[in-house]
């Protein structure tokens, strides 16, 4: 990896950046800012960063493309995003929005220990669901 050490702010962008790629749709700053609320100011600063991190090619004129590395790094964050996220609503039962909104916040900072943990107890709860239904009765009572 190159100066890795990616800020949450830029995690951020590259993830948004990487849901444009999934879809096969062309993003420009311009666009990338509409879509983050951001103004376009702080998106060519977070793009030359990027740029600089050899994550993503960009200039003003033409659409943003993520690199070999930015692919990668980018698939990490939005990877967790979703563990999370799924884990959230999956085995603690929040609400879509609440589950997005933490996990969001806490992509940036939980280890890949803790990450792992998360993975393998969700899965174990897909595969045990009258565990989950136990549990329910039990919270019931």
């Amino acid at each position: 990896m190159t100066e890795k050490n990616i800020s949450s702010g830029l995690e951020d962008y590259l993830e948004e950046i990487y849901i444009a790629y999934l879809n096969n749709n062309i993003l420009k700053g311009a666009e990338l800012a509409r879509k983050m609320n951001i103004s376009r100011a702080s998106v060519s600063e977070a793009l030359a960063k990027l740029v600089a991190k050899k994550l993503i090619t960009y200039n003003s004129y033409e659409p943003i493309s993520l690199t070999k590395q930015g692919i990668e790094e980018a698939k990490k964050v939005y990877d967790k995003h979703h563990i999370l996220k799924n884990f959230f609503e999956n085995v603690l039962e929040i609400s879509p929005d609440e589950a997005g909104e933490n996990a969001c916040k806490i992509e940036h900072i939980i280890s890949q220990n803790i990450l792992n943990k998360m993975i393998s107890l969700t899965k174990f709860y897909e595969n045990h669901p009258e565990l989950i239904q136990k549990y329910k009765e039990e919270q019931i009572k």
